[in-house]
């Protein structure tokens, strides 16, 4: 069994501050993440959103666990009612007048067997998350938040 982290990179066509603020800033991560209550780039914030595949909707619990300002955000990532913990990591590098966030997805061994547990179901749908939906929202023009 595989248990390499699920690793994904994309640069995007903006500054390193304005990409930061769009992974941690709530009013901004609606746009593109996931709606969530509340959301704090603080270490012990916890927060909770519904997601999953067509078939199942999962309550997702997560714990803020590692910030460092401007350059790394690490959280928990668990299910209601399923067994397994896993960690979520996206770091920003400043590449000229470009940003490359590099997500890291480490324990999805631990999770139940099953499709919509499968590192295919994570790679695609992080695929969709950073590569298209961040991706779209910090190179569009900046809007008054």
């Amino acid at each position: 069994m595989q248990h390499e982290p699920l690793m994904l990179e994309r640069t995007f066509n903006a500054p390193i501050d304005r990409v930061w603020k769009a992974i941690t800033d709530n009013k901004q991560m609606k746009h593109w993440y996931f709606d969530l209550d509340d959301f704090k780039a603080e270490p012990g914030f916890e927060f909770t959103f519904s997601g999953g595949s067509k078939e199942q909707t999962y309550i997702h619990h997560c714990k803020v666990t590692e910030v460092i300002t401007g350059k790394k955000l690490t959280y928990s990532w668990r299910y209601e009612g399923y067994p397994g913990e896993s960690f979520v990591t996206m770091e920003l590098f400043p590449e000229g007048d470009k940003t490359r966030l590099k997500l890291t997805h480490a324990g999805l061994e631990t999770f139940p067997a099953g499709k919509d547990f499968a590192r295919e179901s994570f790679q695609k749908g992080w695929t969709q998350i950073i590569g298209t939906q961040l991706k779209e929202f910090v190179e569009k023009p900046v809007q008054q938040d």
